[in-house]
């Protein structure tokens, strides 16, 4: 498995950049690192949103580089996000069937994390993303209903919610779970004693976004860019509670800020995978419970992540059909 061909550095020109807008939370927001139940919604067991409160947009122009064309090519541990090229195992994998994307898809996107990175994976939940089947309210065969594309900029994982999921998932799954499809009665997906090794014995865990397109066109519409976590300011940050039947969820917002670095993949195709970062508890932000680093060569927490509208997409663009798998990663 290789990454995207390397360029030389020396003779590469400068990467294409996109003029682009971006949906924040108002930098009127209270800033926080921990809930304090001010910004949060509630949500359904299909994933239908609900009774939001506390929050603001706030519409931002950014630059948003060509990540194909950078002289240094990203990766997953000093940046956040890498670009794979890793065809599909099975190409004729029906994305929009549970049954499938639980028994084997999972199982790849396993294997993919673990050659790549040298850890023990985890795959834990997916959704699958359309804004036409989301429009249509169009429903996964023994799943939920297809999810639009989220244009929001935010991280998955706060420094609360990023241990508790990893602790979650040593329990049986809830009623919200998608494991419950997988897992048998009683059974979790991680073991007691890695739990006991990552919280008692100071080992590193990680939540990792496994991102592809699964249209038979490349991306053309409502592409997905990814923020370098260098640039970004911890005292930005919101807490966005997810409040869910029996459990909250943590996101974090950010407000608008021109430091932030922006790139993304044009034209991604079935045979690429985006790894990036939903949490890493070896990150800068982890390890200082919130304090900025200035190491820039430092192990990046989280990537913030958005759909944005790209000016140079087609009129007639096909629809973007995306899927992300979220998978734990156990180091050492």
């Amino acid at each position: 498995m290789q990454s995207k061909t390397a360029r030389n550095p020396a003779t590469e020109p400068a990467p294409p950049v996109t003029r682009a807008c971006f949906n924040y939370i108002d930098r009127a927001t209270q800033s926080s690192l921990r809930r304090n139940g001010k910004v949060l919604l509630r949500r359904d067991g299909d994933g239908s949103d609900s009774g939001i409160q506390g929050f603001t947009q706030s519409r931002f122009d950014a630059d948003v580089v060509d990540a194909r064309r950078l002289r240094e090519r990203p990766t997953l541990e000093r940046h956040g996000f890498e670009l794979l090229e890793q065809p599909l195992a099975d190409p004729a994998l029906d994305f929009y069937d549970q049954q499938q994307v639980l028994r084997y898809y999972y199982a790849e996107c396993v294997r993919l994390i673990e050659r790549h990175t040298g850890a023990r994976a985890f795959a834990f939940d997916h959704n699958v993303r359309s804004m036409r089947g989301k429009n249509t309210q169009r429903r996964i065969a023994g799943g939920q209903q297809v999810q639009e594309p989220i244009h929001m900029v935010h991280g998955d994982y706060t420094l609360t919610s990023g241990p508790q999921r990893l602790r979650d998932l040593a329990r049986p799954p809830g009623g919200n779970d998608t494991l419950r499809a997988i897992l048998g009665p009683g059974e979790s997906l991680i073991a007691p004693e890695l739990l006991d090794h990552v919280f008692s014995g100071g080992g590193r865990f990680g939540i990792v976004n496994v991102w592809r397109n699964i249209a038979p066109e490349p991306v053309a519409v409502h592409p997905l860019a990814v923020c370098d976590n260098r640039s970004i300011d911890p005292a930005d940050l919101v807490v966005f509670e997810i409040h869910y039947g029996d459990r909250i969820g943590e996101n974090y917002f950010i407000k608008p800020s021109p430091a932030h670095r922006w790139h993304y993949y044009p034209g991604m195709t079935r045979d690429e995978a985006l790894l990036f970062k939903q949490w890493d508890s070896a990150g800068t932000l982890a390890r200082s419970d919130g304090r900025h680093g200035d190491d820039a060569d430092a192990t990046t927490t989280f990537t913030l992540h958005s759909a944005f509208d790209d000016p140079a997409s087609p009129a007639d663009a096909p629809d973007r059909q995306s899927i992300e798998v979220r998978c734990v990663v156990i180091y050492g």
